[in-house]
């Protein structure tokens, strides 16, 4: 089983479900990349050919704040996680998983990520991530905003 954290035996299984689904060669597509950022706190999975194309989706244990409300027909987590695709706003995830993997790489303070029209920069003050048409979220303990 894949080792998350202590999110508990159901989360547990469920991202490994969603993991062993997407994995490369499979009909469904593939979980590209995967990484955290030092505190553990936020975590990222960059996936490509799940669904209408590539998506960014990271998720701060602590929450967004201000918490956002909740999405539309959404009856699991939310309001600890945005998605984002190659091009547009980010949205709110409605979600039974999460994208905060221990063995996933950590994105060191002051380095940045670039993989298919994403760009995420870890700072000692949060992640900031962005798509191809510059718009994107900020994730830190005591705020996060799209833009």
């Amino acid at each position: 089983m894949l080792a998350t954290d202590t999110i508990g035996p159901v989360r547990a299984i469920a991202v490994g479900i969603i993991l062993l689904a997407a994995l490369p060669g499979s009909a469904s597509g593939s979980i590209a990349a995967a990484f955290r950022m030092p505190s553990g706190n936020i975590g990222c999975v960059y996936t490509s050919g799940l669904g209408p194309g590539a998506s960014l989706r990271c998720d701060i244990r602590t929450g967004l704040r201000p918490r956002p409300p909740r999405p539309r027909a959404c009856d699991v987590d939310w309001g600890d996680s945005y998605t984002l695709g190659r091009t547009g706003r980010a949205r709110v995830t409605c979600h039974g998983d999460t994208a905060i993997l221990l063995r996933s790489h950590v994105l060191a303070y002051g380095s940045s990520w670039t993989r298919g029209g994403f760009t995420c920069t870890s700072r000692l003050r949060g992640l900031r991530c962005r798509n191809a048409s510059d718009h994107g979220f900020f994730l830190s303990r005591s705020h996060s905003y799209r833009f």
